[in-house]
């Protein structure tokens, strides 16, 4: 079949079909997104590949979407981008939809769809959306720009940087489900990659300094000596937290079942996980002793079980037992960045595996191959150097390097 050939598809053929993609040819694609399909047109414009959302199969019929299709492709023969065109009609519109509408639509989909965990994640959505973007809410969803992203995010923007990141993420998202339903075309102006990089300055950098103060790691030593002294739960599970480099979330919500004590690994599974992806952590020596102390005095499934009945740990008791220990004016997810600080200054290890000990998305395709492998034994002798570090004598500090070349 040659590649300019046309009128591929049939009706019968759409629904008959499951594939993600389906092609009709001169440039219209179907392709399944969530729970729906739509139409999206393929083409080039002054050299530039460019696609364009012409909205869903339930209200766009393949015989319209041929016609929207062929519009487009004589805008292209008189030289005016399609993009470019539809955009001012979009913004022209006294009926279009706004970002608003569209963002209430996109959360109560969710919702009925069960895509989300929980009604905090609902919660979430609508507090981003409903009042921190409040500023955008009435403006077409097609005339949304980058100054109308950045205008929103900045005030956030290193005071509140969590929630101006998920803010971000949140906008982007909702942008993008509306190219794809038809409602908006080109580029998506939340985008953070080649985007907003360019614009605000990077996370880490201020998640570091200003959001999640971490303790320097050569004061680590000192600090797990004073919190050995602190009685109770909390302190354990904070213990456990340094020594894994989990986020705080993952120590709280840990249940026996997830760990093997005798292998010395212990399994999150990806519904706990940030990142959507199951995470085997490593144990150390001190972890290991750490838990099988814990499992003696075991009451319920929870590791760190809470006060209320088999319920785990609240979000501030680690705090509570980071305070009561003199670490007060740090944070307890700022020991990821202290242990990330420690992974390269100190132990000199390479940064895939430090990465992949932080359970954190990685790029590169040597990255990526760690990523899929997931280096277990690699990151074992990491974190056992870690926990050398973190239980060593104050007074003599001087941690081995992890050689490139280490086994």
């Amino acid at each position: 079949m040659g590649s300019h050939t046309r009128n591929v598809l049939t009706v019968k053929s759409i629904a008959a079909s499951k594939a993600t993609k389906l092609r009709d040819g001169g440039g219209l694609y179907l392709v399944a997104k969530g729970n729906g399909r739509y139409w999206m047109f393929n083409y080039t414009f002054a050299g530039l590949r460019r696609e364009m959302g012409i909205g869903p199969l339930h209200t766009i019929g393949l015989a319209e979407a041929r016609e929207k299709c062929e519009d487009a492709r004589k805008l292209i023969r008189t030289g005016v981008d399609p993009l470019a065109a539809k955009r001012e009609a979009e913004e022209a519109s006294p009926s279009a939809m706004t970002f608003g509408a569209y963002a209430d639509d996109f959360i109560d989909a969710a919702v009925k769809a069960g895509r989300w965990r929980g009604g905090k994640t609902e919660a979430r959505w609508r507090n981003l959306l409903g009042n921190h973007a409040k500023d955008i809410r009435s403006k077409a969803i097609g005339g949304i720009r980058v100054a109308d992203v950045v205008k929103v995010i900045k005030p956030l923007w290193g005071e509140k940087q969590e929630t101006a990141e998920k803010l971000r993420e949140a906008i982007e998202r909702v942008l993008d489900a509306a190219k794809v339903e038809g409602h908006r075309s080109g580029d998506n102006p939340a985008a953070w990659k080649g985007n907003l990089e360019h614009v605000l300055h990077k996370p880490n950098e201020l998640v570091a300094r200003n959001h999640h103060a971490a303790m320097p790691h050569a004061d680590v030593p000192a600090f797990m000596k004073k919190l050995a002294k602190v009685s109770g739960v909390s302190a354990r599970a904070l213990e456990l937290t340094i020594l894994t480099g989990v986020r705080s979330g993952e120590t709280r919500g840990a249940v026996w079942p997830e760990f093997d004590l005798d292998a010395k690994v212990w399994t999150i599974p990806a519904i706990r996980m940030k990142g959507g992806k199951i995470h085997r952590v490593p144990l150390s020596d001190e972890a290991t002793a750490l838990l099988k102390k814990m499992e003696e005095q075991s009451v319920n499934d929870y590791v760190f079980p809470g006060v209320r009945h088999k319920k785990p740990l609240s979000d501030a008791s680690l705090a509570k037992a980071l305070d009561t220990a003199g670490g007060g004016v740090f944070t307890v997810h700022g020991f990821r960045s202290t242990f990330r600080d420690w992974a390269t200054e100190v132990a000199h290890a390479p940064r895939e595996i430090a990465e992949a000990a932080l359970a954190h998305a990685v790029g590169d395709k040597v990255e990526q191959s760690y990523a899929r492998s997931d280096a277990l034994e690699r990151r074992r002798q990491l974190m056992q150097q870690w926990a050398n570090h973190c239980m060593t004598e104050p007074a003599a500090i001087d941690g081995e390097p992890l050689h490139r070349n280490a086994a």
